[in-house]
């Protein structure tokens, strides 16, 4: 007898199935969120009057990680590719002392929201750039990741992915480096893409899922984004170790639990 069930996950994919089922069960909230994400990214234009603009635009939403968030800043800060701006997004934590650079801007939400999408979302819409890099608060880029991605850029791909290690608190690798071409398929239900290995050419559309996700819950907002843009955008991976993944507790999902004033 046939198993229906277990060939339409294996012909469509248990991840796009999830996936489905999470935006239909949080249709509310996630409408809800895309308001808040709205109201976000004015406010922050009336502050900020002009938008970051340059090439790239690195994206990293943050929440009370300070000592890592100025790691990640200092990494993006350093790279080879001159044309560029970071824009930090504080979901309502506060912020610490960050180097006094003009390529940096900083844009505190005016209460948490706890959705990194929604976070990540307001970073690409209050900003002006070619491309859109991303890069979370606790991992780190060597200084040649804008560069070996762009390069790759203009070659033809709309969107990249380089190679990730994994690294311990102390600095130590974990296994071996993340590296593997390219394959929908495979990104279906073996794979998935990790945000800060990628950069993508902006147009309509480059925006994360803003759907309410709970620890456990599968799939992953990049996972989300990659598999996505790659419908109709040309994907490479570029096999270059260029990132540094903090494995810790905190790593893998953090729950940014909402302020007290929420």
């Amino acid at each position: 007898m046939i198993d229906l069930k277990a060939l339409v996950r294996r012909e469509i994919g248990f991840r796009v199935i999830s996936e489905a089922k999470l935006r239909l069960t949080r249709a509310g909230p996630t409408l809800a969120l895309r308001r808040r994400e709205t109201f976000e990214v004015n406010r922050a234009r009336a502050i900020l009057k002009r938008p970051p603009t340059a090439l790239v635009a690195t994206i990293i939403p943050t929440y009370k990680r300070h000592q890592l968030l100025t790691r990640a800043v200092e990494s993006a800060l350093r790279q080879s590719v001159a044309n560029h701006a970071v824009i930090v997004i504080d979901d309502g934590g506060g912020l610490p002392r960050l180097p006094d650079d003009p390529r940096l801007t900083t844009v505190s939400l005016s209460r948490n929201c706890g959705i990194v999408g929604v976070v990540r979302n307001v970073g690409i819409r209050v900003s002006e750039s070619r491309f859109v890099a991303f890069l979370d608060d606790d991992n780190v880029w060597t200084p040649n990741h804008l560069d070996v991605s762009l390069a790759a850029h203009a070659n033809g791909a709309d969107l990249t992915y380089t190679a990730l290690q994994r690294v311990l608190p102390n600095g130590n690798p974990v296994g071996d480096a993340l590296s593997w071409p390219f394959h929908r398929q495979r990104l279906l239900n073996e794979q998935s893409i990790d945000v800060s290995t990628v950069v993508v050419k902006r147009r309509r559309g480059v925006l994360f899922s803003r759907v309410p996700r709970r620890r456990g819950d599968v799939p992953r907002e990049d996972w989300e984004l990659v598999f996505r843009l790659s419908r109709t955008m040309r994907t490479e991976h570029v096999p270059v170790v260029t990132v540094r993944y903090l494995v810790s507790p905190d790593s893998y999902f953090t729950p940014w639990k909402a302020d007290s004033n929420r």
